[in-house]
């Protein structure tokens, strides 16, 4: 049996499922709600999101984020009105999530985390605290993302991927020609890893299984089960404890 708060605004469109908890002061508006959903107190949810079963969403997400454009910003978003969140995922607390998101089973939505439009990111993922994500970015499944980390736009993270906290990333080297094709971000490729504190710059490829240690500054691509290290980073060769 559902349990639905009195204060909860919930859309005569909306489709619930079987034993789903609304808690004061939602707004559901023309959505699907799977079974067994937990909606925390001051949550948002748009019309056209898709929540699977099981889903817990903690008090004051928003899920269905309007992006919208302003007269400073070169790139003018595009994005269908539309959000798929998986299974047994946990969206945490003020978390934001724009429209045209694709979210797979069993993954976390750290607090305060923000996913624009266009994003997706795979099963059994991490996305922890604060961390930010830009518009038109992958993310696969089982890679983790730690506090506070950027990942930029047009980027991808490969599956089983390892992002540490305070990593940056970047996908414009020439600002001043606005908006075009050479807006691209880093790739990180499966299984690499990510120090914390680093820098990759627009572009840079992080291969197969390799590891930038903390802190340092990627501006070239880095080959696969490659360790580089310092700024700009350089690689160095792994010791034959590291490579078992």
């Amino acid at each position: 049996m559902s349990d639905l708060h009195d204060t909860a605004i919930i859309s005569p469109s909306a489709k619930l499922g079987a034993n789903v908890s609304v808690g004061p002061f939602v707004i559901i508006g023309d959505a699907e709600i799977g079974d067994g959903c937990v909606i925390h107190s001051h949550c948002v949810i748009g019309d056209g999101v898709a929540l699977g079963q099981k889903v817990e969403v903690f008090p004051g997400a928003l899920i269905g984020r309007e992006p919208k454009g302003a007269g400073a910003t070169a790139r003018q978003p595009s994005f269908e009105r539309k959000i798929e969140i998986g299974d047994s995922c946990s969206i945490g607390p003020h978390s934001v999530i724009y429209y045209d998101v694709k979210i797979g089973d069993s993954t976390l939505i750290g607090d305060g985390a923000s996913i624009r439009e266009q994003c997706s990111v795979g099963s059994r993922c991490i996305i922890s605290r604060y961390v930010t994500i830009n518009y038109n970015t992958t993310v696969g499944d089982d890679a983790k993302v730690m506090d506070l980390t950027h990942l930029t736009g047009n980027m991808e993270v490969g599956s089983g991927a390892f992002v540490s906290t305070l990593v940056g990333s970047t996908n414009d080297n020439v600002i001043s020609l606005g908006y075009g094709d050479h807006i691209v971000g880093p790739k990180i490729e499966p299984n690499a890893t990510v120090g914390a504190g680093s820098i990759l710059l627009p572009g840079v490829r992080i291969g197969t299984g390799a590891l930038v240690a903390a802190g340092s500054t990627v501006t070239k691509d880095v080959d696969p089960d490659t360790t580089v290290f310092g700024t700009p980073a350089r690689a160095r060769q792994r010791s034959k404890d590291e490579s078992k």
